[in-house]
Formats: C-alpha cells, structure tokens, sequence
C-alpha cells in the first residue's frame, strides 16, 4: 500500500509536456522520396500506413474508402486493408483486406481506420480505431454518429497475412466519469513495449466538458499493460499538452529506443517547432512526462522526391518502418487538392538517412 501511495503521488506531479529538461541531441534526417514511395489509388482514398517486416516482404497496413463517397467517407465507409512490397519505400501491391465491415451490431461494424500493426512475440497485433453510426456521408462537417461511435481496439494473427482475429468488445471503455478526458471517444492507437517489457498505450480522446455534439477538450491520453491485448491501465492526466493552446498535437506514433521513448506527432500549427503545420520528435523517459527534443523538427508540409519538392496539405498519421530497432522510414498520410477542389490522398514513404 505504501509504494502504491508513492506511485501515485510521484505521477500526478509529473508534468505533462514540454518542460522537461531535453537530454540528448537525437535528430531524424529525411532522405530524398524516390517515385515508388507513393502509394495511390485511382479508386479510393488512401490514408496513413503502417509497416512490418515478415518473411523477406514488407507490409502495409492502411485506411481506404471509396472516392465515390467522398473524402469525408473515412468516418463511415474506411476499411484497414493490406498492401505488400519487396521494399519498406514499396512500390506496394494492394493485397486484401484485413479488417472488412462486419456485423453492424459490433463496436466497429461499420468502420476501420487508423491502423498500427506490432509484432511481439511472434504474434501480430492490429490496432486501430473502429465505429459504427447511421452510414450517412457528409461531404463537409462531421457525422458524429460515427465521430462519437469511435473506440481503439485490436486484432490478432499467428501469421501477417491474417487470419486476424477481431474482439466483441474495444481494448479500452470510455470514462463512466461524464467530466473525465475520455468520456466520449476515443482513436489513434499507438503502442510500444517498454524496456520494463509492460506495454503502452498513447491515444486519441475527447470529453463532454464542452457543447455536444462535438464534446472536448481533445487530448492525449497513456495507459499501461502487461500484455498486448490488455487489460490496459489509464494514466490520469493528459499528454502532449501546451499551456495556452488547445489541442495543439495530433497523430502520435511511440516508440522505444536505447531504453528511452520517442514520439513523432503531428504538430497542428507549429507550436512545438515554430514551423507551422509539421512533424514534431518528442522523448520520454516514462512514457507520461514527455519534453520536446533538441532537434524537434521532422518534417514541413513538403515531400522532397528526387526530382521536384511538392507543398501538400497534410502530411500526418507519421508511422515508423524500424530496422533493427531504429527508425528506417517515415510512412505519411498525404493529400491535395486538385484543379477543382476536390482531394487527392495518397500514403508516402520517406527514407530515414541517419538510422
């Protein structure tokens, strides 16, 4: 009881965010894009991607919807599919589908997004971001029948290419505490073994503090397990928070490495790397107190190919392809608008020249 007490009391007075002291000079360097690392399709939206290594391939996991629903169909008609390559920067080959649209009455019925794949213990592991709701699209704005539907969950597979299976019920359940910080929704899983051997859990939730339907704040949560599929404990206090700015990150992908936690996240309008809407690196030595790094700045909202730099709107969803335990490549949701307004999503591979 008496260490129970101290733990809790050391945690709550950690400090969220960017003040603690930086520790290391650690920096990502992103090499030129070659023309192969866009993966695109004339069909559907494609958004965000996460590999893995198994049998000599590399495979990706990754959101896609229908064009003909339009872009704001990701919240009522994606689907986590499957691509493969012979490279981590692709060309990649649309395989299958991991985790279609199943029975309407479950959790994540309609909708599977966002999707994290880890292998631990020669198992694999799908995280992802699952809903249902009425199937109405709304070209503009949000249908928050599915927006407030969503839950974190996970799948598992003895081999990469599935079968996966999937559970009856989200890997975490909202706060029964109508003031708590995930008593809403919740997305975006993000998780990595620490070197303790417990597992995090980083992701993405929103209140009922503020007007419904809409809900807020929205922020970042952490919570702990000693297995991959849970029971996952939740650290109280939010991450990733900024004093004066409301919701100022989004997307965060953890990892672990030389027994310290890292985090690339998406940086809304340059809070952390006073460089507009970009990638920011942050570390941790506890996966709860994080600071932001010496060399902050991943990415701007440009993709340097080999032969021409191209601006997009977003470049977010940063998952990491790791080589021996360093990173190796950044894999990006991207999109623009063409000539009528109309968006083009598409997933990017950057190679990583100082792993």
């Amino acid at each position: 009881m008496k260490y129970f007490i101290f733990f809790t009391f050391v945690c709550l007075n950690i400090m969220s965010c960017t003040h603690q002291k930086q520790t290391d000079d650690y920096k990502i360097v992103l090499g030129k894009v070659p023309n192969s690392a866009k993966f695109i399709d004339n069909q559907w939206y494609i958004w965000g991607g996460s590999v893995i290594e198994s049998e000599g391939k590399y495979h990706m996991f990754y959101s896609r919807w229908p064009k003909k629903y339009h872009f704001n169909a990701w919240l009522t008609y994606s689907e986590v599919a499957h691509a493969v390559a012979d490279s981590p920067t692709g060309p990649y080959k649309h395989v299958d589908v991991a985790l279609p649209e199943r029975d309407s009455t479950f959790w994540d019925g309609h909708n599977t997004h966002n999707p994290t794949v880890k292998e631990f213990d020669g198992k694999f592991y799908l995280y992802y971001t699952g809903n249902h709701g009425d199937r109405v699209v709304k070209e503009k704005g949000y249908n928050w029948s599915h927006r407030n539907n969503q839950r974190i969950g996970v799948a598992v597979a003895d081999n990469i290419n599935g079968p996966w299976k999937r559970f009856d019920k989200p890997l975490l359940e909202l706060s029964t505490d109508s003031l708590g910080h995930d008593a809403l929704m919740m997305a975006n899983p993000s998780v990595t073994r620490a070197p303790d051997g417990r597992y995090v859990l980083v992701y993405k939730c929103v209140g009922k503090k503020r007007k419904l339907p809409a809900g807020g704040p929205v922020v970042h949560m952490v919570a702990f397990s000693d297995a991959p599929t849970g029971p996952f404990k939740k650290y109280p206090e939010p991450i990733f928070t900024a004093e004066g700015h409301d919701f100022p990150a989004e997307d965060p992908y953890i990892w672990t490495q030389d027994d310290k936690f890292y985090a690339i996240v998406k940086d809304f309008r340059g809070t952390f790397t006073k460089q507009g809407q970009s990638l920011a690196l942050f570390e941790s030595n506890d996966a709860i107190s994080w600071s932001l790094s010496k060399n902050p700045l991943v990415s701007t909202m440009k993709i340097n190919w080999e032969e021409h730099v191209q601006s997009v709107k977003h470049l977010e969803r940063p998952q990491l392809f790791l080589k021996d335990g360093k990173p190796y490549a950044l894999m990006c949701a991207a999109d623009t608008l063409d000539d009528r307004g109309v968006y083009q999503s598409f997933n990017v591979q950057i190679p990583i020249i100082n792993h």
